[in-house]
């Protein structure tokens, strides 16, 4: 994940116009938004010290903290200048910070027993479990009726890997374009926490060699939690489904997040899944 700091930087950077942070915005610039120099000075450090920390060469001097990572202070400067949002700020400490240990050991047990037992027993909700790189490591019975899991090969269990290179996923997320981009997002954000995982590399390496699209998602260093919202979803038996989610993380398993697809009783997309799931526990 090398870059990845700088990267995030310099994209933030550009979409700061001089104006509104005070600063005059006339005259010649090479790069859109704001200059290097200009983010220091606003943060209050030396323009040497934010050109290293931007170029991944770890800054040194008083803003290190004892173990030598950048300071709360500094990083919540430069956040406020770049006017980051919880969730870049967020990222932004953690992809600052690389190199802490463990982030490249296994997770340990996929699901343990009992968060299976809670999704079989969500009988008229769809949900399933996601782990790191947003692999799919569970699901129940509609869970799977929605999204097919089981039809898969293991190692096509992964919703990036879905999204950007099964043919069919342009039909079966009608909004495919919102999705995409909330997928490179979210796998950011597990990208930044877990910078030494060769899983991790192999697949943004693959995705980026094979999809166009995930190339430029994954250069726009958008960052963005999906805690809930509204999935549609063209489903080939039941039709479409407007899926409102929800996501709540294992305590147990910080890596793992349980979501679940919560429509209102009585809505159309709820008949369309007990119809649908009539049909997954006969068929």
């Amino acid at each position: 994940m090398d870059g990845d700091l700088g990267d995030f930087l310099r994209s933030r950077r550009a979409r700061i116009r001089p104006e509104e942070v005070g600063l005059p915005s006339h005259g010649r610039r090479r790069v859109p938004g704001l200059r290097r120099e200009e983010v220091a000075q606003l943060a209050g450090v030396s323009v040497d010290y934010y050109i290293r920390l931007e170029q991944g060469r770890g800054p040194g001097g008083p803003a290190r903290t004892k173990s030598g990572g950048v300071s709360d202070a500094v990083l919540d400067a430069i956040a406020r200048v770049l006017r980051l949002d919880e969730t870049e700020h967020a990222y932004l400490r953690t992809v600052a910070r690389p190199g802490r240990k463990g982030t490249g050991r296994p997770a340990g047990p996929r699901v343990r027993l009992g968060v299976q037992l809670l999704l079989d027993g969500m009988d008229r909700t769809p949900a399933f479990v996601l782990g790191r790189r947003m692999d799919v490591l569970a699901w129940n019975t509609l869970g799977d009726a929605v999204n097919g899991f089981s039809a898969l090969a293991p190692a096509e269990r992964n919703i990036p890997r879905h999204v950007f290179l099964d043919p069919a996923a342009a039909d079966f997320y009608p909004d495919w374009a919102a999705a995409a981009a909330q997928t490179v997002a979210n796998l950011r954000i597990d990208a930044g926490r877990h910078p030494d995982d060769p899983r991790m590399t192999a697949l943004i390496g693959e995705l980026s060699l094979k999809s166009a699209d995930f190339r430029r998602l994954w250069a726009d260093h958008e960052v963005k939690v999906c805690a809930y919202g509204v999935k549609r979803i063209q489903h080939p038996v039941a039709g479409l489904l407007v899926l409102p989610y929800e996501t709540l993380t294992v305590p147990t398993a910080p890596d793992q997040t349980l979501v679940a697809y919560t429509p209102e009783r009585g809505s159309e997309t709820a008949e369309r899944l007990a119809l649908l799931g009539s049909w997954a526990t006969t068929g």
